[in-house]
């Protein structure tokens, strides 16, 4: 994995740019920080846990909501707030500006890998409006990375019955868990505006 310093990474559909400021590595214990960027109307693609990580979210510019379990509320700028391994959690930018937030998440290193995966098939038109690939696709994605994140819909039962029915179809067709093509890093410079995807 070749994650460098000052990367960025672009996804267009859900308005997220992510730039890299510490890389994952042995020495840090895998800790990953990124700037992210969220434009108006950007969310993240969907309500979610991570079974094994820890994240931290502090809100520099901008407006962002969060659901954190049962609670529903505005980050409050310039705070961290701390989400722990296994809490449900969901956030998009609640005003009419770019939003800015500091993203730190532990250990950090198939997190980048799992969202690397999601930003490509945004870029590459793989996924619908809400930043989520075509159902075939999702079964491998999400068995692979369910050890960093696991959607809440639809329910894990379903889930992995979805899984032990679709799966062979999609290897047969081709489809992959993770792809080493999104996880070299990207050259495009360019945030799309909503009206450009």
């Amino acid at each position: 994995m070749n994650i460098k310093v000052g990367q960025e990474s672009i996804n267009p559909v859900t308005g997220e740019r992510a730039i890299v400021r510490v890389a994952p590595s042995q020495e840090n214990e895998q800790l990953f920080v990124v700037d992210l960027f969220i434009r108006p109307g950007g969310r993240v693609t969907g309500e979610h846990f991570h079974p094994s990580l820890e994240e931290a979210f502090t809100v520099t510019k901008g407006k962002v909501g969060m659901k954190l379990g049962d609670k529903t509320f505005t980050a409050p700028l310039n705070e961290r707030v701390v989400i722990p391994a296994g809490v449900v959690h969901d956030w998009w930018n609640a005003g009419d500006e770019e939003a800015h937030v500091k993203v730190e998440i532990k250990p950090g290193d198939r997190f980048y890998e799992m969202a690397s995966n999601l930003f490509g098939f945004a870029r590459d038109g793989k996924t619908n409006k809400k930043g989520l690939p075509n159902l075939l696709q999702l079964v491998l994605f999400g068995k692979e990375f369910e050890d960093v994140v696991v959607f809440t819909k639809p329910p894990r039962w379903v889930f992995n019955a979805m899984y032990i029915l679709l799966s062979p179809l999609a290897r047969a067709l081709g489809y992959q868990g993770s792809y080493k093509k999104y996880l070299e890093p990207t050259r495009s410079s360019k945030f799309q505006s909503a009206s450009e995807v």
